[in-house]
């Protein structure tokens, strides 16, 4: 009876990365398409694109985990595929937090009055992104690397204190002084950013009321419900944002648990799983439904199958 709850919990994360992979995969060709084809693309444009890069990849690496098959068939020394999946994984993870947390930023400079400090940085983003991307690449990279020590090969070892990550995977346990180290740094790290999230969460849930009570002076009722662009992307970001935190909170008290217990349960290593991949599996479906751009396309795309049948 648990191997069958197992292989069918296996089974629904491995249908849940499927059908993210699929909107993430439709986010970043539209973001390709405009980041080439348009000559003024929106400062959340680069950044969207790139976050729909991180979750395939993310998606992509729990499918090989769940499945034994695919798994075996990659050419390589099953110690050498676990140190890579797990450092991919830790990495995309880490990304994930850094991206949505731009995302966040970028909004708030984006809707902030000209009047604000932050009007300064609305020219000064789209130049820098790119820069800032490289930069959080190269953190993540950092802060993963001691992963590729540490995790090694279930079947290879007879050690007793192996804190298991998988089927094939499990991580080694690390002497105490490498263990806090890693465990502050990991913690202000994921903090300082969900930190910054919150925050710019707050200036624009203000900005948003202000906006709101002023618009109620200045115009009717009918036209005050019309929300302008930039109040759905807002909006928007907001939603990932909290919808983030919250999943996000739920992995870090389950994350923290079994590293200081030392010990995974497969059902909660499964519910962990399943509660991180739902960030990746979501936020594409939310980011492409307040994207008119992106929805006219597809209704377009959708208009012109039936025509394309009747001529065949």
């Amino acid at each position: 009876m648990f191997m069958f709850q197992l292989m069918l919990g296996n089974k629904c994360l491995i249908s849940q990365a499927g059908i993210g992979i699929s909107a993430n995969t439709i986010l970043l060709l539209f973001r390709v398409y405009t980041l080439l084809l348009n000559h003024s693309p929106k400062p959340t444009d680069l950044t969207t694109g790139h976050l729909a890069l991180i979750h395939i990849v993310m998606l992509l690496n729990v499918i090989i985990l769940m499945s034994p098959d695919l798994f075996e068939s990659l050419n390589f020394r099953n110690d050498v595929k676990c140190k890579t999946l797990f450092f991919v994984s830790r990495v995309m993870r880490g990304l994930s937090i850094f991206t949505t947390c731009l995302l966040s930023v970028l909004q708030a400079i984006t809707i902030s009055p000209s009047s604000s400090w932050l009007a300064t940085f609305k020219h000064k983003s789209k130049r820098f992104i790119f820069h800032i991307l490289i930069f959080i690449w190269s953190l993540s990279l950092s802060f993963s690397s001691n992963v590729i020590f540490y995790t090694v090969t279930s079947s290879n070892m007879t050690n007793s204190n192996l804190l298991i990550l998988s089927k094939y995977c499990s991580l080694f346990p690390m002497k105490s002084i490498i263990t806090s180290l890693s465990f502050i740094m990991t913690i202000f790290r994921d903090v300082s950013f969900v930190g910054i999230m919150v925050l710019c969460s707050m200036y624009m849930v203000i900005l948003l009321d202000k906006h709101q009570r002023q618009s109620k002076h200045l115009y009717s009722m009918s036209i005050s419900l019309r929300p302008s662009p930039e109040k759905r992307a807002t909006q928007t970001i907001l939603l990932l944002v909290s919808f983030f935190v919250v999943l996000y909170s739920v992995d870090f008290i389950i994350s923290c648990s079994s590293i200081l217990l030392w010990e995974y349960d497969p059902i909660v290593l499964g519910v962990q799983s399943f509660m991180v991949n739902v960030y990746a599996t979501v936020s594409p479906f939310v980011l492409i439904s307040s994207d008119k751009r992106i929805i006219s396309a597809l209704q377009s795309m959708w208009l012109e199958v039936p025509l394309i049948l009747t001529r065949r």
